[in-house]
């Protein structure tokens, strides 16, 4: 069972009906995209534990995933420890990671490095919490993904119209406040995997942004291998592992979120018993040879997995996000003849005459460009000034 009907679901379906599974796709959106490639599909609400416990009991299901749908990954562990198949972790371990204000304690109570923050329900408990933060922070959805609902907030007097933006995408209601993070270089995004609570996959990757999207903090590109210092990404698979082992998680895909900082630190932003948006464990595919899309399937229904090792990474691979930075009628997109050797694959998810909305979140991309470029200077150039070889059309 398949939590969510995104397009991300796409090549789980194929890698399970490779390995002869039966897919079963549900949420209460009958149209998506996934719904036309899975077996069966059915309406119900993948936030709503009891009602997929249900269904799953009804339907006899022999695993349950939800891959890049980050409000369904509960659920999903719910549905599991109830009928006793195979997920990333217990419930109890699985809330810890994706709820940010939990998230954090974790971290703080173990002694991982972690930024103040704290998580509440109203804007006005944060009134007397102002010098506790050292500014600027971050306010965002404690359960969100694709940073929707994300805002940073340099004067407090802006606090709480950035409480209210991640109010309006909180599923739970909750929000949490954190210091905002001065990064070194790139942040990470990328997706990992563990074997019976061994991280034998841990990558790292490049996270770029597009300053000029009305939502500066949602990611519009990917590179691998990352720039993130050697020394620190050491440091963060060595915590990765220690995170693992704290939590008891056992065997699947994860989305690592992590960044080096300016303080000399290196932090774990987030962890989600999930693949992550954005095509990232098959950009992995691509950049490393390494399939975890197949060995997510195979854990996931109870399947011996496929030796999995760190990743050998083969030249300079990067992903752009493709989107528009306005609303408007999507046209074309135009690259320019000298970048056209470099493209792996284009992914372009909408036609012409299609309506587009401006680059608020992820779930405003329209495609994907996967290239490959011999140097990694070629690289950093190119996606220092993607608008001037890549120009999307929208009037």
């Amino acid at each position: 069972m398949l939590l969510g009907g995104l397009r991300y679901l796409l090549p789980v379906i194929e890698a399970a009906h490779e390995e002869g599974i039966h897919v079963i796709t549900c949420d209460y959106i009958p149209g998506n995209i996934a719904h036309k490639y899975s077996d069966e599909y059915h309406d119900v609400n993948v936030m709503d534990k009891e009602a997929v416990l249900e269904l799953a009991r009804r339907l006899g299901i022999d695993g349950i995933m939800s891959f890049a749908v980050d409000p369904g990954v509960e659920t999903a562990a719910y549905v599991a420890e109830k009928m006793g198949l195979q997920f990333q972790g217990s419930y109890e371990s699985v809330r810890i990671l994706q709820n940010k204000d939990l998230f954090r304690k974790f971290l703080t109570e173990n002694g991982f490095n972690v930024p103040n923050a704290k998580g509440y329900d109203k804007a006005a408990d944060t009134l007397a919490d102002t010098d506790f933060f050292n500014w600027p922070v971050i306010v965002k959805p404690v359960d969100s993904a694709g940073s929707k609902g994300v805002v940073r907030v340099d004067d407090p007097a802006r606090l709480e119209e950035a409480i209210a933006t991640a109010l309006s995408e909180a599923h739970n209601g909750r929000f949490i406040i954190e210091d905002f993070l001065e990064k070194e270089g790139h942040t990470s995004d990328s997706d990992s995997f563990t074997i019976d609570g061994r991280l034998v996959c841990c990558s790292f990757a490049d996270q770029r942004f597009d300053e000029n999207a009305p939502n500066p903090y949602t990611p519009s590109a990917y590179s691998w291998p990352s720039t993130i210092k050697a020394e620190a990404q050491e440091e963060l698979t060595a915590e990765l592992q220690r995170l693992v082992t704290l939590l008891k998680l056992q065997t699947g895909v994860y989305n690592i979120e992590t960044r080096l900082c300016k303080n000399g630190k290196a932090y774990i932003m987030e962890v989600s018993p999930r693949g992550g948006g954005n095509r990232l464990a098959e950009m992995l595919r691509y950049a490393a040879g390494t399939d975890l899309i197949r060995n997510a399937v195979r854990a996931a229904v109870g399947l011996p997995v496929e030796e999995i090792g760190m990743p050998e990474y083969d030249g300079h691979l990067a992903e752009v996000v493709l989107h528009s930075e306005k609303d408007g009628t999507f046209e074309g997109i135009e690259i320019a003849a000298d970048y056209q050797p470099l493209i792996v694959e284009t992914d372009l998810w909408i036609k012409p005459g299609d309506t587009v909305h401006s680059f608020t979140g992820a779930n405003n991309a329209i495609g994907t460009l996967v290239l490959r470029f011999p140097t990694l200077s070629q690289l950093e150039n190119a996606l220092a000034n993607p608008t001037e070889w890549c120009k999307v059309i929208v009037k």
